[in-house]
């Protein structure tokens, strides 16, 4: 681990000391709630759209959890503005690894994915496709 991974470090305990982007949005396109029973994570994604229903205008997120979890809500809603539902859709943990920019040990992935997660499963209920109350990162 060089300094690199340090500068990354940092990076993942700034977005968790002041995450970006948190609240919640008065009235989104969509929302959704998701939670990581082993870790205690809960995270709520909200998201707008554009007009064109498609291309993520604003998404914030809501919860609490450890610093992994946390940090990756963080990122991601700076990473998603502008981009579309289909871009969100072809995401996968490997994006959210290489966003965080550390390596993540396997008992924390759940942890680092939960609000990609989270917010993938929003947007399948918001175009119908799928229907859960809670998105679970356990198994």
């Amino acid at each position: 681990m060089g300094i690199g991974s340090d500068m990354y470090r940092q990076q993942i305990l700034d977005h968790y000391k002041n995450p970006r982007n948190y609240g919640e949005l008065d009235d989104p396109t969509f929302s959704h709630v998701g939670e990581n029973p082993s870790c205690g994570d809960t995270i709520k994604m909200d998201v707008a759209l554009a007009d064109d229903g498609e291309t993520i205008e604003r998404v914030v997120f809501s919860g609490d959890g450890c610093a992994i979890s946390q940090a990756s809500a963080s990122m991601l809603t700076s990473k998603l503005q502008g981009t579309t539902l289909a871009e969100l859709e072809a995401m996968d943990r490997d994006d959210v690894v290489d966003m965080l920019g550390v390596d993540i040990s396997p008992m924390r992935i759940k942890c680092a994915v939960l609000a990609e997660k989270v917010v993938q499963d929003g947007a399948k209920i918001y175009e119908g496709e799928l229907d859960v109350e809670t998105t679970k990162t356990e198994e």
